[in-house]
């Protein structure tokens, strides 16, 4: 059945009746009665057709792992004989399938020695329900005659925490009640030492409300945010599920509960006769809201997923009420639990009754963690570049596992090697000569390329050149440059193709006629650089005027008022920005570009650069020591401006700048700009999370006809305010321009798509417009 979801988790209800009497169990006090008619201990007929169904459905789905959680009641009055059965019969039909996590739920008291010593054996990890000290566990968790159950719980706990069986201890389950003391309670549940706490608030829904004692709509979110603050006083001793799923999705990770997120469910349910029902919490909605109609004897797990209650809850976004999808925290809550939207007029198609809690929840965790959850990238250009160059190494390592044994990349990457290892060794030179290549930004566009050419290779693509050769060349080159730039006593061996080879940062030395290919050696000299071809040996590089020999051009690096601690800053000169007309990987951008640039081209565009550089600095002197910080590379491009594109950066790393060689010097200077301003969005999507689920909404732009997804938007933005401040210094400002950038600011601030990091890039972006007066 395509399309379906995949149970890779199953809830089996091994026994029915408990030996508590909590008033907030879902189970026994809320809607849902048919405990009543089902037998106490599941039969061995049961578990052994569900052990069955659960193989079939892993097999089915290829699942690389199942779990099982036995639960109840309590599913310790199942006995030990009786759990033992389930053990055996779960690991002996996953065997070979997919590999089984057994778990069990409890509330402690029956839990010692004799069921510790089976789940040993067995692997199983064991989960307590527990809510915090004497006092806020009496208040629920009680005997039928009103004795308390704490002190049995501890030494259950206590027990789980000794050796031999501390590796089976899973956590506490603690289920929130306002009228508790939230500090004392973390406080007692992390004596405990658990591997991670749970906070579930109780099921209620819109016919039956949570309790209230003071009327307020965010009682809940004001107790766990004190556990949150008082959690982080004590520096996150042991791991909330609830807070950690927060933290993640404010990131723009996963949800990690069931509780909060977008994620769909995956889980079933197997009661003690059989049955199959949805999640067990639907029980608290109304009579009969968890059913199915199905049953192990009789129907596979895939009959269940495509059961209309079990599709409703896989529908993520789609699924949550229509003012559940304009809220900004929508990503992190999920609208809440299922079970908590239900209302008896309209079904589940409703905020949560915790509606009110959840927003200030969410707001609370990310206006606390903000400053220290969002990205250093965005305020630390230092740590921008790390991460890019970083990004770069990671991705040219999986290349290397792609292409791992083949000769002639085995060969340039032991070279390599030895260079990192020499860098390594305290060589300067070497250090710095092995940064400039693999950071060289068309480093990243090759690796990029080879990677693509491996994949569609081993995928049954075009016929084309063996990727693995055309790879190893650009390796050798690249380790060879490396070798020149420090001045190593090194072997380089370089393959040369249709007469000539490009030296990543260095140059394009011709070797041969049109249309031959060979190898050569170079080898760095004392004034230069030397290549052997054959017998012969000739010099090239700085000083020995050999017209084969074309070396990349460089422009001077930007004013000396740079921003401190940039490239550039006083104290601090700035490298010259490489002008690259030869790399064959520079075709990575909107526009071609330019062929290799004549003398007389290249000193007419540096004057341009020149001229463009220092009307930035006259006219926005911020965003232009924004805009020099990491630039190391120039493209010319082909033609000239175009009304809605600028400068370009294109698929590659963040130091290089496409820019259009025939503009003028008030559009080089816009180009400039603005390309910096898409080169620095680029490489901080590159390497921290600015938004999620991009494309699930569609937003109102003020510069298009259509709506845009919020990448969009934030593009635009980004890179309109520096336009925006650039017109304004020239006088040249549209009428209007920014109250548009405003109203895009408003709407981005109310996406719900937007991390931490995204956030504050907004308020930057605020920031920066309220820094030029607009």
């Amino acid at each position: 059945m395509t399309g379906l979801i995949a149970f890779r988790e199953i809830v089996l209800k091994v026994h029915s009746r408990c030996d508590l009497a909590c008033d907030h169990c879902y189970v026994y006090e809320h809607a849902d009665q048919s405990w009543r008619g089902r037998p106490k201990v599941i039969s061995p007929e049961v578990v052994t057709h569900t052990a069955s169904r659960l193989a079939e459905h892993a097999r089915d789905h290829a699942l690389p792992s199942v779990t099982v959680i036995l639960h109840g009641g309590e599913p310790l009055l199942a006995g030990t004989a009786r759990l033992r059965l389930v053990c055996e019969e779960f690991t002996r039909a996953l065997a070979g399938i997919a590999e089984l996590d057994l778990r069990v739920h409890t509330n402690g008291l029956q839990l010692g020695p004799r069921y510790l010593d089976l789940f040993a054996e067995f692997g199983v990890r064991v989960g307590v329900s527990l809510d915090g000290d004497r006092a806020a566990n009496d208040r629920h968790r009680r005997f039928a005659d009103g004795r308390t159950s704490h002190p049995l719980v501890l030494a259950a706990v206590a027990l789980l925490r000794s050796e031999p069986y501390r590796h089976l201890y899973q956590g506490l389950l603690c289920t929130v009640d306002v009228a508790n003391d939230p500090v004392a309670v973390l406080d007692a549940l992390v004596e405990l030492e658990p591997p991670r706490v749970d906070f579930l608030l109780p099921h209620a829904t819109w016919e039956t409300p949570p309790a209230r004692p003071d009327g307020a709509p965010d009682a809940y979110a004001r107790w766990l945010l004190r556990v949150f603050d008082h959690w982080e006083r004590r520096e996150r001793p042991v791991p909330v599920r609830l807070f950690e799923s927060l933290l993640s999705t404010l990131r723009g990770g996963p949800s990690l509960t069931e509780s909060l997120g977008l994620a769909p469910t995956d889980l079933v349910v197997v009661e003690t006769d059989g049955t199959l029902e949805q999640v067990d919490s639907l029980k608290s909605a109304f009579d009969g809201a968890a059913a199915t109609g199905f049953n192990v004897f009789d129907h596979a797990f895939d009959q269940v997923a495509a059961h209309p209650g079990v599709r409703a809850r896989q529908l993520g976004l789609a699924g949550v009420s229509d003012s559940c999808r304009r809220c900004p925290v929508v990503r992190s809550c999920g609208g809440g639990l299922y079970t908590h939207r239900y209302r008896a007029d309209n079904g589940f198609d409703n905020p949560s009754v915790y509606c009110a809690d959840l927003r200030e929840l969410v707001d609370g965790v990310q206006a606390r963690t903000a400053p220290r959850e969002s990205a250093p990238q965005l305020a630390d250009p230092a740590a921008l570049a790390r991460s890019q160059e970083e990004l770069t190494r990671v991705l040219l390592a999986r290349l290397h596992e792609d292409l791992a044994g083949h000769a002639g990349w085995e060969r340039a990457w032991e070279l390599l090697a030895e260079v990192e290892e020499r860098a390594g060794a305290g060589r300067e030179e070497a250090a710095a000569a092995v940064d400039a290549v693999v950071d060289h930004p068309f480093t990243r566009t090759w690796v990029l390329a080879a990677l693509d050419a491996v994949r569609e290779r081993r995928s049954g693509g075009a016929d084309r050149e063996d990727p693995a050769r055309e790879a190893a060349r650009r390796l050798a080159a690249l380790t060879a440059s490396a070798v020149l730039r420090g001045g190593l006593e090194l072997p380089a061996e370089v393959a040369y193709r249709d007469g000539e080879v490009y030296l990543p940062t260095l140059g394009l030395l011709r070797l041969g006629a049109p249309g031959t290919d060979g190898r050569a050696a170079l080898r760095a000299t004392g004034e230069g650089y030397a290549v052997r071809d054959g017998r012969a040996e000739h010099r090239f590089g700085p000083g020995a005027g050999d017209s084969r020999w074309l070396p990349v051009r460089t422009w001077p690096p930007g004013p000396p008022d740079a921003a401190p601690g940039a490239p550039g800053a006083p104290g601090t000169p700035a490298p010259p920005v490489a002008l690259e007309d030869l790399d064959p990987y520079r075709n990575c951008f909107a526009r071609p570009p330019r062929l290799r640039l004549g003398a007389g081209e290249a000193e007419e565009w540096r004057t341009r650069l020149d001229r463009a550089w220092a009307l930035l600095h006259e006219t926005v002197p911020e965003f232009a020591r924004a805009a020099r910080a990491g630039l190391t590379t120039l493209t010319p491009l082909a033609g000239g401006p175009r009304s809605a594109v600028w400068g370009e950066a294109g698929r590659h790393g963040p130091g290089a700048l496409g820019v259009p060689y025939a503009a003028g010097v008030r559009e080089t200077a816009l180009a400039l700009l603005t390309g910096r301003r898409r080169a620095r969005l680029r490489a901080l999507t590159e390497v921290a999370d600015l938004y999620a689920l991009d494309g699930a909404w569609q937003h109102p732009s003020p510069w298009r006809e259509r709506p845009v997804p919020v990448s969009r938007l934030l593009a635009d933005v980004h890179e309109r305010v520096a336009v925006e401040a650039y017109r304004r210094a020239t006088a040249a400002a549209e009428p209007g321009g920014a109250d548009r950038i405003h109203r895009a600011l408003d709407r981005l601030a109310g996406a719900a798509e937007l991390t931490s990091t995204g956030k504050r890039l907004v308020e930057e972006l605020r920031w920066e417009l309220k820094g030029v007066g607009a």
